[in-house]
């Protein structure tokens, strides 16, 4: 089977641990007997004169790439923030067709696999009409949890997911909402992410706060993602300020970056957490095991998420979560020996976080959860679906 599959959803060389999750399977997809993929993740053209300063750094990426054993193209298209993302999806077809055209023709692909239903899914389902070639639809999480309440967005996600020859949903939660757009349910089938157990193991937890430079005798959380409101550091910081005085050598790292930087800085400062609570910057994906085995709990209560890998990434490391009760987290804290669900709440999160802290927990028992849902396993079942697809 030969696949194309068309993301914006993937590393490439100035960022090289964004998306992991869809490089992990797609790499384990390519790495099954008799299939071929190659990725085109097309990259934003920001005029100058407009001085975007998050899109600079994607000035620099070369048209083509190597990532992990996987060709990878990077086609532009034109994009004016704040501005074009009602054309975004069209925009995105224009700049990648003479690529993708050429590219079939040199050796016709199968199908298209396109990972976020807007505007990468728009872009695929015009490729796939004017290439004569099926195309598979995964929707992710605020392409289908967030994108449908614009009122110029829904309509071309709706379009989308009618015009698909399959979806793949992340989670349960995201297949009943994306059957709310008026999508027949057989249409869609779901597949979770895995995880990936060599890179994510246990560590010694002395040897890795020794390895970190984090205080032994500490109670240590972690929260991995994005400095964004989305995230909740902003009900998590209130909590820790609220359970300090009963847990005064509890410690929290955030890892990761973002706009919300200044703001969750100035909120340590309100809160006196200063020293409590460490905004570490984002780290590379193969170091966050030690992370991980360092703290008691990992924590991440979002306001909304897909299928959020930090969970399964913690669990497979051996340390329980604390998550807020959203979208795929239930699905996979399926038990309340795995970790604690919450409301996005702070009172609710400080009780949840002294219910975690309290607790003892089976290591072996996260480990052999985690180490149940491999990314061989997510590719022979997206390879299976796929096949079925194109078949029809």
């Amino acid at each position: 089977m030969r696949v194309l599959s068309f993301t914006t959803l993937f590393p490439n060389s100035a960022d090289p641990v964004h998306a992991i999750f869809v490089y992990q399977r797609l790499v384990h997809l390519a790495r099954r007997p008799g299939n071929q993929v190659q990725v085109v993740s097309p990259i934003p053209y920001v005029p100058s004169g407009l001085h975007a300063e998050r899109y600079r750094a994607l000035r620099g990426i070369p048209p083509q790439e190597q990532i992990g054993g996987l060709q990878v193209w990077h086609p532009r298209y034109l994009l004016v923030p704040r501005v074009s993302m009602p054309l975004h999806g069209l925009l995105m077809f224009l700049g990648s067709l003479p690529l993708v055209r050429r590219l079939h023709r040199e050796t016709p692909f199968d199908c298209i696999d396109a990972h976020y239903v807007y505007p990468d899914g728009l872009a695929a389902i015009l490729l796939g009409k004017f290439l004569g070639l099926p195309v598979v639809v995964s929707a992710r999480g605020s392409d289908i949890n967030l994108f449908p309440s614009f009122r110029l967005i829904r309509p071309m996600i709706r379009w989308t997911l009618r015009k698909a020859a399959g979806i793949i949903s992340v989670s349960q939660a995201l297949k009943e909402a994306i059957i709310e757009l008026h999508v027949p349910a057989e249409k869609i089938t779901v597949i979770g992410n895995g995880v990936d157990s060599k890179r994510f193991q246990p560590v010694d937890r002395t040897a890795a706060r020794h390895q970190l430079g984090l205080p032994e005798d500490a109670r240590i959380l972690v929260a991995v993602g994005a400095l964004r409101p989305v995230k909740g550091y902003q009900f998590l910081l209130p909590a820790i300020a609220e359970i300090l005085p009963r847990y005064p050598k509890l410690q929290l790292y955030i890892l990761g970056e973002g706009d919300y930087r200044p703001k969750l800085e100035a909120m340590i400062e309100k809160l006196n957490l200063q020293g409590r609570v460490v905004l570490v910057g984002g780290k590379p994906n193969d170091e966050l095991k030690n992370w991980y085995s360092a703290a008691d709990v990992s924590c991440l209560l979002s306001s909304r998420e897909g299928w959020a890998n930090v969970l399964l990434e913690s669990l497979a490391c051996g340390t329980p979560v604390l998550a807020t009760r959203v979208w795929g987290a239930p699905e996979v804290i399926v038990s309340p020996e795995l970790g604690v669900l919450v409301e996005q709440d702070v009172h609710a999160i400080s009780n949840g976080l002294e219910l975690a802290l309290g607790k003892s927990w089976d290591r072996e028992f996260l480990l052999r959860h985690a180490r149940s849902r491999t990314w061989d396993d997510v590719a022979t079942e997206v390879e299976r679906y796929l096949a079925s697809c194109i078949a029809r």
